[in-house]
């Protein structure tokens, strides 16, 4: 359990509840449902044996906090996962209820080991990076968030006869999911990198002839598989202007994609994007 104020709540509760689930107590000391509320908290964290962590808000003392959250009465508890407000109750749940209330909020066993795997990466670990991605997808094999993320990993390591097995296993819902058609993009790209020529005899195709709208494409296509992606979009963008009709308007389409594989580069997407819809107009 920890005290928290304005000035420690990103760090204690939206950068901890990246990696475990935090509830926040919001309470005062002459609230009386709070002093029942607040060791049943107690008792229940200690109980799950860092699975989660308690936070407390005095609300006397974080006003600011308490109306940020729409605080209104107290006792009043708000869950946090993923950097997230995830739910909430207000009042006193009997011991059962604060039970049925964690069970929402705490994260299967297949979110726990992707979580592992987003860390190990950020900690350059790929061997345990790997190991976590098979765990979560053999606690949920229809866990298509993991298997996109896991399919990206592969792709990166350009291991692509496992990472197009794995595309293959995603579920019929799996379209549906941030980030599928971008790398679903990419995946298309490296596949037909093999029948492609090299980047250099692409750049002096299109250079001899700048109208040529499926040498830039094939040219598009070989700089996503390197990851190359402002280079290709340069070329997509030129499709655009060229004829919206090409390939049924595959330049726009495809630069959509790359803006999703960019997603880390706001600046430069939202640039991108500007130029697209300049040549929309």
């Amino acid at each position: 359990m920890s005290d928290v104020t304005l000035q420690n709540f990103e760090a204690d509760v939206i950068e901890t509840s990246r990696h475990i689930p935090v509830l926040v107590d919001f309470w005062a000391p002459w609230c009386g449902p709070c002093k029942t509320l607040g060791p049943m908290l107690e008792k229940l964290e200690a109980e799950a044996g860092g699975k989660w962590r308690l936070a407390k808000v005095n609300v006397d003392e974080n006003q600011d906090l308490a109306a940020h959250f729409g605080v209104r009465s107290i006792p009043h508890v708000v869950a946090f996962a993923d950097g997230q407000a995830v739910d909430q109750f207000t009042g006193v749940l009997p011991e059962s209820g604060l039970r049925a209330f964690l069970a929402r909020v705490m994260p299967n066993p297949g979110q726990t080991a992707l979580r592992a795997a987003r860390d190990a990466l950020a900690a350059g670990d790929r061997e345990a990076a790997r190991a976590a991605f098979q765990a979560a997808l053999a606690f949920d094999p229809g866990f298509d968030a993991a298997r996109l993320e896991y399919i990206g990993f592969l792709l990166d390591a350009d291991a692509l006869d496992q990472a197009e097995t794995e595309f293959g296993m995603l579920s019929p819902g799996a379209p549906q999911e941030d980030g599928f058609a971008a790398l679903r993009t990419r995946l298309e790209a490296m596949r037909g990198l093999a029948g492609l020529p090299d980047t250099a005899t692409l750049t002096a195709r299109v250079a001899a002839a700048p109208g040529d709208l499926r040498a830039r494409l094939d040219l598009a296509r070989a700089l996503i598989a390197h990851r190359q992606y402002e280079p290709a979009l340069e070329q997509l963008l030129a499709i655009v202007r060229a004829d919206r009709g090409f390939e049924e308007d595959i330049g726009r389409t495809t630069m959509l994609s790359v803006f999703a594989l960019m997603s880390d580069r706001p600046e430069v997407v939202s640039r991108w994007r500007r130029q697209l819809a300049s040549a929309l107009n």
